[in-house]
């Protein structure tokens, strides 16, 4: 099942998608009015009452071309828990870049967080911040939204806390990550977080989802790899992290980029205003945005 934030007619509202139909969750009986609402309150029942309206369609569909598009959380409840050098022909390029920022021995995963103020749908604008940003990159990342709290969660227990993937561009200022010897800055700026086009449910998917993930810049495939090569897989990140801490229900979780990026190019090659960056993942679908 495939679920958006969609704007119609003066409205946001949450649909489900139906083939080239979107139909708000309304039409089910379901109240929920933002997506992170539905993500931490979906019941069975209602899930069903959802997969019976896909069958069945309704009055209210629209066609999801004619609706304003968001990203599918456009206000994530916290900062996105982000999994650095997590592929290991990434942990190559990133450290031919900059040896002192990501050469050193890396035994344990690396964790970093980012603000997103409001995620940039699919055809919305990445800021180029002209004046502080010279070296604007692009990471094509599979997203994993959490439907429960998870505390002191076994690996057996993971996939019951997975609501479902979304694609995720972790945009990045080399320069701004590099100087500040952390990653906050340098990945959290305002337009940093493209995300969508929608959620699919983690029940389309097997356990855990081996994915074919790709970016494309100005149409060049860049990024070409697949979810399955993850050094830290996604039961190991969640058990790990809720042995000290609590992942609220809507915790989003960005499981780190393969090789392709641009600094990781021969030479560097960087992002500049008028280029269209595509990041896509094998069954969520692509998200296409142009810098400016």
């Amino acid at each position: 099942m495939k679920l958006v934030t969609y704007g119609y007619r003066g409205e946001v509202l949450v649909g489900v998608l139906r083939g080239e139909e979107v139909i708000p969750v309304r039409a089910a009986g379901l109240s929920y009015q933002t997506m992170n609402d539905l993500v931490c309150g979906l019941t069975a029942e209602e899930k069903a009452s959802l997969i019976k309206l896909l069958e069945t369609g309704s009055e209210e569909a629209v066609l999801f071309s004619e609706t304003v598009k968001y990203a599918p959380i456009p206000r994530p409840k916290q900062d996105i828990v982000c999994l650095g050098i997590n592929y290991a022909a990434h942990a190559e390029e990133a450290a031919r870049f900059h040896e002192e920022a990501f050469g050193r021995e890396k035994p344990v995963a690396i964790y970093f967080a980012k603000r997103v103020n409001e995620a940039v749908p699919d055809g919305g604008e990445i800021d180029s911040h002209p004046g502080l940003v010279t070296k604007l990159d692009y990471e094509s990342e599979l997203g994993v939204i959490l439907s429960k709290d998870c505390k002191n969660v076994k690996p057996e227990e993971v996939w019951d806390h997975i609501f479902g993937y979304t694609v995720i561009n972790d945009v990045t200022a080399r320069g701004v990550q590099t100087l500040h010897k952390q990653w906050y800055f340098g990945k959290s700026l305002d337009t940093f977080t493209p995300m969508g086009p929608c959620i699919v449910t983690a029940d389309e998917f097997t356990r855990p989802p081996k994915l074919g993930i790709r970016a494309y810049v100005n149409g060049e495939l860049r990024q070409n790899s697949n979810t399955g090569l993850l050094i830290n897989d996604i039961p190991f990140v969640i058990c790990e992290l809720s042995q000290g801490m609590t992942l609220e229900a809507g915790t989003i979780i960005a499981t780190g980029t393969p090789a392709g990026v641009g600094m990781g190019m021969i030479p560097p090659c960087f992002l500049q205003p008028g280029d269209v960056v595509t990041c896509e993942i094998e069954g969520i679908g692509s998200i296409t945005n142009r810098v400016k």
